[in-house]
C-alpha cells in the first residue's frame, strides 16, 4: 500500500483569534503556532478566519454578553495586516496562507453584509461559504437547546434539514461567484440526527433526498469544492461530511479541500492523515488547496516526484488562470499529458494523451499553457542574428530594441540570460533584409558607451541554448517560448511589427523594471513574448494597462503555489 502524507495542505485551518472581542473564538497569538509548524518542518500553515455577523444572529454565550456587536469586527479588519506582517516576519521559514469563512445570513441585508466584508478581507487566498445560523436566528452549530428550540420550530426533522438545505442552495445561488469551498456541508448532525431520507440520499425517493442531491449536482456544476473537516470527528459526530457524501461528491467530481478547523494551538497537526485516509476511502487520490483563489491540486501520497509533477500542474494552472478574468478562472480546464507525466490522464476528466511529449498542455477559453520540468533541448537551429555581452540592468534591452526599431528592423526571437555577476548575454534573431543592421550597431556603440562589452551580427549560427534546470513554459497558445518560470513572468500577444515590443520594453525602463530572461515567437501577424522580471508588482501591472491597441493581451503572472 502507498504511503500517505504526514502533512496536508490545509484550507479550513486554524482559526484566527478575535483579540479584543468579548468572545473569544479561534488562536490570538498567532505566532505561537507558526513556530510549532516550522519546529515541525512542515512547508505551510493556514489561517481563517470568521467574517462578523449581523447583531441578530449570535451564540447563547454571545447574547448573555449583553454586548450587540462582537465576534471579530475590529480583528477582522485588521486579519489581512496581521498575514501581511507574518509573512514578512517567516518568509525564509514557511508559507503562510489565509482564507475567511463567510457566514451566510440571508438574502438581504446579509448578502449586502457578506459582500462588504470580503471587500475587506484583501487579498485572502480563499473564501469559504459557510450556513451556521438558520433564518430565525438560531445556530446549527450552538447549543442542544438551541437546536432543539429550532426544530420545534420546524416541526420535524426532515423540515429541520430541508431548511439548511434551503439556505445552502440560496447561498451558492447569492454569493457562488465570490466563493471557492461550501463549509461542513452536513453540519446540523452535531446536534440532531440525520433522517432516514438523508442517509440513504443516494437512492431514497424522498424529496429531502432529492434536495440534497440537487444541492451536490449545484456544487459540481460551478465548480465549487467541497470541505472535508475534521472537526466533526473531534467533536464525536464524525466526519463533515459522511462517506455516503463524500462518494457521490467524487462520482460527480467534485473536487475537496482538507482542514483540520483548529481553535487551539495545542491541536495544531491532529488528524492530518486521517484526513487523508478518510478522502482515500471514498475513492479521492489528491484534493486541492487555494493561493489567491487559484485552486492546486496535491497528492494524497508520500510520493517525492508525483509531488514534483504536481507542482508543476499547480503551476500551469495559475499561469492560465492568470491569463483569464475572475468568471473564466472558476471554470476547470481541460488537460493533456504526455511523456512522465501521462499517468495523470486517468485522473482527470476528458483528459488526453500527448504521446512521449514529456509536459502539461493546459487549457480554456481558447488559450492554452504547455509547461515541463525537462530542460529544453537544443535544437542547433541555424539563425541570424545579433550577439549582445552587456550589464545587467533596467534599460539595455530596450535600448537594443529601440536602435533596432528605428531602423525598421523586427525581432523575431530572443535569447537572454543573466550571469549573476553584473552582467547579461543575448541574442536576438531578425533578419537583415535592408541591410541596416551594421547602421544599426554603429549606433548603439555611440550612444551607449560602456554599456555593451559586445555586439555582433552573425549570419548562419545555432540558436545558443540559454537552458538550465526549471520548470519551463513550452508554449503560449501553440507558440514555443522556453522560458524557465520565475516569481514574476509577463506574457503578451501583440502585433508582430517593428517597435511594438519597444513600447512594453521602454515602458519597463521607464519604471527601473528589469529584464531577467526574454523569449518571443510569433504565428503569423500575432507575436508572442514571455518575460521574466524584478520589480514592483502594482507598478508593472499599471504599465501593462497603458499600452495600447497593439496588445491583444497583456499580463503580470505571479506565482504563489508550492
Amino acid at each position: 500500500m502507498r504511503k500517505l502524507n504526514e502533512f496536508i495542505w490545509e484550507t479550513h485551518g486554524i482559526h484566527a483569534g478575535t483579540e479584543q472581542d468579548h468572545v473569544k473564538h479561534g488562536i490570538d497569538k498567532l505566532e505561537d503556532i507558526i513556530d510549532k509548524a516550522v519546529a515541525a518542518g512542515n512547508p505551510s500553515i493556514t489561517f481563517i478566519i470568521h467574517s462578523p455577523r449581523l447583531t441578530s444572529f449570535r451564540y447563547t454565550a454571545e447574547r448573555e454578553t449583553n454586548v450587540k456587536f462582537i465576534r471579530g469586527n475590529k480583528s477582522y479588519l485588521n486579519y489581512p495586516k496581521r498575514i501581511a506582517n507574518l509573512r514578512q516576519k517567516y518568509h525564509d521559514k514557511i508559507n503562510i496562507k489565509f482564507g475567511v469563512e463567510l457566514e451566510w445570513m440571508g438574502p438581504d441585508l446579509g448578502l449586502q453584509w457578506s459582500r462588504s466584508k470580503i471587500f475587506q478581507a484583501e487579498d485572502a487566498d480563499y473564501v469559504i461559504g459557510s450556513v451556521h445560523f438558520a433564518p430565525e436566528g438560531l445556530p446549527y452549530d450552538g447549543s442542544k437547546e438551541e437546536a432543539q428550540e429550532l426544530l420545534k420550530l420546524r416541526g420535524s426533522l426532515e423540515a429541520y434539514w430541508d431548511g439548511y438545505f434551503n439556505e445552502m442552495i440560496q447561498m451558492i445561488e447569492s454569493f457562488g461567484d465570490m466563493i471557492q469551498i461550501i463549509g461542513h456541508i452536513d453540519l446540523p448532525k452535531l446536534n440532531v440526527d440525520m433522517p432516514e431520507a438523508l442517509v440513504n440520499f443516494e437512492t431514497s425517493t424522498h424529496p429531502l433526498a432529492n434536495k440534497f442531491r440537487t444541492l451536490l449536482e449545484l456544487i459540481a456544476d460551478r465548480n465549487l469544492s467541497l470541505d472535508v473537516n475534521m472537526a466533526g470527528k473531534f467533536k464525536g459526530v464524525g466526519v463533515y461530511p459522511t462517506q455516503g457524501i463524500l462518494k457521490y461528491a467524487n462520482a460527480l467530481q467534485i473536487p475537496v479541500c482538507v482542514g483540520t478547523d483548529t481553535h487551539h494551538v495545542k491541536y495544531y497537526g491532529l488528524n492530518y492523515k486521517e484526513s487523508l485516509e478518510y478522502i482515500q476511502e471514498a475513492g479521492y487520490e489528491s484534493y486541492v488547496s487555494y493561493s489567491k483563489l487559484i485552486p492546486e491540486n496535491r497528492t494524497i501520497y508520500d510520493d517525492h516526484e508525483l509531488k514534483v509533477k504536481y507542482t508543476i500542474l499547480n503551476k500551469g494552472i495559475e499561469l492560465l488562470n492568470q491569463r483569464l478574468d475572475d468568471e473564466q478562472r472558476r471554470i476547470i480546464p481541460d488537460f493533456s499529458f504526455g511523456g512522465s507525466f501521462s499517468e495523470f490522464v486517468d485522473l482527470y476528466r476528458n483528459a488526453t494523451s500527448m504521446g512521449d511529449y514529456n509536459a502539461i498542455r493546459i487549457r480554456k477559453f481558447g488559450k492554452s499553457v504547455t509547461v515541463t520540468n525537462e530542460t529544453p533541448k537544443n535544437t542547433k537551429t541555424i539563425v541570424n542574428g545579433l550577439f549582445s555581452e552587456h550589464l545587467d540592468q533596467p534599460g539595455v534591452i530596450s535600448s537594443l530594441f529601440n536602435t533596432l526599431a528605428s531602423e525598421g528592423i523586427n525581432v523575431e526571437t530572443a535569447r537572454l540570460k543573466s550571469n549573476n555577476d553584473g552582467t547579461a548575454v543575448a541574442f536576438l534573431s531578425i533578419n537583415d533584409t535592408n541591410g541596416k543592421v551594421s547602421d544599426a550597431i554603429e549606433f548603439i556603440h555611440g550612444t551607449d558607451v560602456g554599456t555593451f562589452k559586445k555586439l555582433e551580427y552573425k549570419e548562419n549560427e545555432p540558436l545558443p541554448n540559454y537552458y538550465g534546470k526549471g520548470v519551463y513554459l513550452l508554449e503560449m497558445d501553440g507558440v514555443k517560448l522556453n522560458l524557465a518560470l520565475s516569481k514574476k513572468v509577463i506574457l503578451t500577444k501583440h502585433n508582430n511589427a517593428p517597435g511594438v515590443l519597444l513600447i512594453l520594453l521602454s515602458a519597463l525602463a521607464s519604471k527601473n523594471i528589469n529584464i531577467k530572461d526574454l523569449r518571443l515567437g510569433h504565428l503569423n501577424a500575432i507575436g508572442y513574448s514571455a518575460i521574466a522580471v524584478n520589480g514592483d508588482s502594482n507598478v508593472i501591472r499599471n504599465l501593462l494597462n497603458k499600452l495600447g491597441d497593439q496588445y491583444y493581451e497583456a499580463n503580470l503572472i505571479e506565482f504563489h503555489s508550492f
